[in-house]
Parts: structure tokens; sequence; C-alpha cells
């Protein structure tokens, strides 16, 4: 765990002698959802920005964090580690601005959900000029005789990453989970776990019993939430507002309406397509209070970027499209509480297929998930 946001350096390939001065950078990670008139943008942004403000050095690490492995910081780190002097929020409004002109206008909504915020140390050392300390190369022009890096407030690293223990609270079990995973499961006493903090906080899960092997289990977030501004409280409201072809029974208006959403992180367009029609296929089986036993992807996308993708969600199914200008203004989305819940889909050559529901979800989409 972090207090804040994690911070990383990048390895240096410097020679031995140099003294090594590491410069910031913000980095951000995450998918943009747009609403227009016409529907909703999307695309998914890996951005980095100067977290000081200077011509010496290059305003951004381009590729390098997508392309090189990342290292923690420590205490113990060798080096001068210099201060942010931009703010976060300045730099966000920086990306935001920037990647506002090529969205279509008007914007009637916007979203940037799985977002990831970090600090990404650059390592240098200073010569003549301000030299890249993975290349060995310089990145700036000569600089002035009076140029004196003690300028940039900085120093030792004085933060480290915390860690909490993975033994369930209940039974004191060991907690099983990939890498990645934002969820914990104790197979012991069948319960799930997310760190809130510095400590493990239960969640509220459920499974859709499957029969069929060869298959895995993918987990989605089920929202409850209140609306205003449109009328969306069973599924019958659903019917009529996403204009299903669809004569509504008089039990489908005691079926209370859900939002889904997947809880791992996938390209923008799978997340808004699954997403969609999760929610539009409003499965109202019982959940069986079991952990998957057999495949699972892990747990990636937090239930809280979830709750903010959902005006965006709602936006996808409202017909007619002419309806949004006046209504996704207007509406108001508050979460009051959601269950994970584990859906099980059968293996086929390219893809994963849930029959049911009729998803499916490509094999390759999954695999790459895992380095969004």
């Amino acid at each position: 765990m972090a207090k804040d946001f994690f911070r990383y350096m990048f390895p240096s390939k410097a020679p031995i002698d140099k003294q090594l001065v590491f410069f910031p950078y913000w980095r951000f990670k995450g998918m943009l959802f747009a609403c227009n008139p016409k529907g909703i943008n999307h695309k998914f942004i890996d951005v980095s920005h100067q977290a000081i403000k200077s011509h010496y050095i290059p305003h951004s690490v381009g590729l390098r964090s997508q392309a090189l492995k990342l290292q923690f910081i420590a205490p113990e780190t060798e080096g001068r580690f210099l201060k942010p002097t931009q703010s976060l929020d300045h730099v966000i409004q920086t990306f935001k601005h920037r990647f506002g002109k090529t969205l279509v206008k008007p914007i009637l909504h916007q979203s940037h959900i799985g977002e990831t915020i970090s600090l990404l140390y650059s390592p240098t050392y200073i010569k003549d000029k301000v030299y890249d300390a993975l290349l060995n190369q310089p990145v700036s022009s000569l600089l002035p005789d009076d140029f004196d890096i003690e300028q940039f407030p900085g120093g030792a690293p004085d933060w480290r990453i915390q860690f909490i223990s993975t033994l369930c609270p209940n039974c004191g079990w060991d907690l099983e989970g990939e890498r990645d995973t934002l969820v914990l499961l104790c197979k012991n006493c069948t319960a799930a776990w997310y760190a809130a903090g510095n400590s493990l906080k239960q969640l509220k899960f459920g499974l859709f019993p499957c029969g069929k092997k060869n298959g895995i289990y993918l987990p989605f977030w089920r929202i409850r939430a209140d609306i205003k501004g449109i009328q969306l409280d069973s599924y019958a409201d659903l019917i009529r507002v996403a204009n299903l072809p669809k004569v509504a029974l008089n039990k489908w208006h005691e079926l209370g309406f859900r939002f889904w959403a997947p809880a791992f992180k996938v390209r923008p367009r799978v997340f808004l397509r699954l997403s969609s029609n999760m929610t539009l296929s409003q499965p109202h089986e019982n959940l069986t209070s079991e952990l998957p036993n057999g495949r699972h992807q892990p747990i990636t996308m937090p239930v809280t970027e979830a709750v903010d993708s959902l005006t965006i969600n709602l936006s996808s199914f409202i017909k007619p499209q002419t309806k949004l200008v006046d209504l996704v203004p207007e509406v108001k989305i508050d979460a009051k509480s959601f269950v994970l819940v584990y859906l099980p889909f059968q293996e086929g050559h390219h893809e994963f297929i849930q029959s049911d529901l009729q998803l499916a979800i490509s094999k390759n989409t999954l695999s790459l998930s895992r380095n969004l």
C-alpha cells in the first residue's frame, strides 16, 4: 500500500562515479470517456508530464513508462530526488485540456475510468549539460554558468511503501490472489477481502453456479444506485428507457434495476460493451455464496472506478440518442451498495462465451488486459 500514490524510478546505467539526480514526472494512466449528442468517444491514455517546470528536461518520459521495468523507491535508494513543484491538480487540468481538443463537442459528460496516478523519477546526472542516465546522452543544451541543481528542492527519498498481512482476518488462513488483484480470497472460510487503509475489509460477493467445466469465471460489479433526472428503478423502466423490443410484464416492475461493470481492466471499447450489455441483460438468478472453483480473472478494476462509469454506462443505452442532450446533464447517480459477482464463461477456440447472456470476450483481450 501507499499513503497517497506509488513512486517509481527507472533503473540507471550511469557511470559509477556520477552523482544521480532524479527528476519527477506525473503519470496518468486510464480510460477517457466522453458523451456527446451523437454517442460516446473513448480512448486509452498513458501519459506523463514533468512535475518540475524546467526547459532543461524533456516534458514527458515518452514510451519509457510502458517499455521499461519500473522499480519502487525506498529510503535507502541513493541519489537526489527532486520534489514536485507542479501540483497534481494542475497537471490533470493540463491533461484534460490536451485530450479535450480531440473530442467531439459539445461534451455532455466526461469520465476518467480506471485511472492510476503515480510519480515517475527519471535518473540524470549533471556536467556541462543535463545527461539522461539511461542512455548517457545529453537532454539539454549547454547549462548556464550560474546553473545550480540545489535551486530545486529535494534530497534523499523519505517515503516508503507499506505492507499489510494477507492472513484471513476471520480464520487466519492464507489468502489467495494473483499479484495484480485488488481482492484476496480465503478458500477456508469462503470470504473475500480488499485493502482499505492499513487493514482488510470483507467484501460481499456471489457466484452464478455453473455445472460445466473448461471455463473461466469473470468478475463484475453489480451496483445499486439512486438515479435522479430519469425514471429508472426497475427492469420495466429499463425496457422503456433503452427502448428494448419487449413488453414489460407486471412482475418486472418489482425487479430492481442494477448497474453492471467489469471488475477487471480491459480496453475502453470492451469495457463499455460489457458494461452496457450486462446492464441491459439484468441477470436476476440467485447467487450462491461460493468462491469460484477453477480459473478466474483477478479483480483489477476498483469499485470506485466502476461507480465513476455509471453515467457513461447509462448514456450508452438511452434510446433514442436525441434524448442525450436533455437527459445526461440532468442525471445524478448516487451509488448505494455493491456486490462482486463471478460469472461463468465457457471456453471456445478464440473466445470465452456466456451463452445465457449472449456475451463473448476474446482470449487476447483478457491477456492484454493484464498490461493495462
